[in-house]
Parts: C-alpha cells; sequence; structure tokens
C-alpha cells in the first residue's frame, strides 16, 4: 500500500456526532424558533467548544466535544445552524442569562466575602 492510499483511507472515514451532544442542541435550536448561530471554537487539550447563539433572543449555549470534526459532524447533524465567527453583530444578538453567569462563575457566585487583591500594593 503506497502513501497516498493510506491518506485517501483515513480522509474518508466519518466521525460519528454523539447522541447526547446532537439531542441537546436539537433541543436548544428547537427552543430558540429553529435557528440558531454556532461559533466553533477550539480550547486546548479539552476539545473544541460549540457555542450557540439561539435566534429568538440571543440565548447562549455550549457543548464541548472532543475534536474539530466530531464538531463539525454535530452541526451538519442537526437543522437550523448557521456556523459564524464572533463579529460585533453577533456578540450584540448574544443574551447571556444570570443563571449562565453564575454557573461560568463557579464558586465565586456563591461568595459574600472576598479577599484582597494580591497586586493592590501595585494599584
Amino acid at each position: 500500500m503506497t502513501d497516498s492510499a493510506a491518506t485517501d483511507t483515513t480522509a474518508t472515514q466519518t466521525v460519528q456526532a454523539p447522541a447526547d451532544v446532537v439531542a441537546s442542541v436539537k433541543k436548544f435550536v428547537a427552543r430558540e424558533g429553529g435557528n440558531a448561530k454556532v461559533v466553533l471554537q477550539a480550547i486546548g487539550a479539552a476539545g473544541v467548544r460549540i457555542t450557540l447563539v439561539g435566534a429568538s433572543g440571543g440565548v447562549l449555549g455550549d457543548r464541548v466535544v472532543p475534536d474539530l470534526a466530531t464538531a463539525q459532524a454535530v452541526v451538519d447533524a442537526v437543522d437550523g445552524l448557521e456556523i459564524a465567527e464572533w463579529d460585533r453583530d453577533l456578540t450584540s444578538e448574544a443574551n447571556v442569562r444570570p443563571s449562565h453567569w453564575r454557573k461560568m462563575a463557579g464558586w465565586v457566585a456563591r461568595q459574600k466575602r472576598f479577599p484582597k487583591p494580591r497586586n493592590r500594593a501595585i494599584l
């Protein structure tokens, strides 16, 4: 087998989209009126973040998959998704709900008292 034949074989393999990710993205798209924009962002060793911006209200949603091929398979499996990039228009459409802010903040969101900043002497 030659090198070109080996690369042709690997190029034709298809990646299956995870069923749980596809189901949750379909549910999000249905809740947002049947359309959403999607931004695929590499996040290092963790994989690729699929960020969704809903068409009605611009609500944010996201899922993480292992690689770009899997992310593309998810996008291909769900009707109503449009691949986009973060630009001024999409950023202004995005509407982050308070629950999403708390989720992103993690343990910090539940704090009542915060430590003094370490760089206070510089400020």
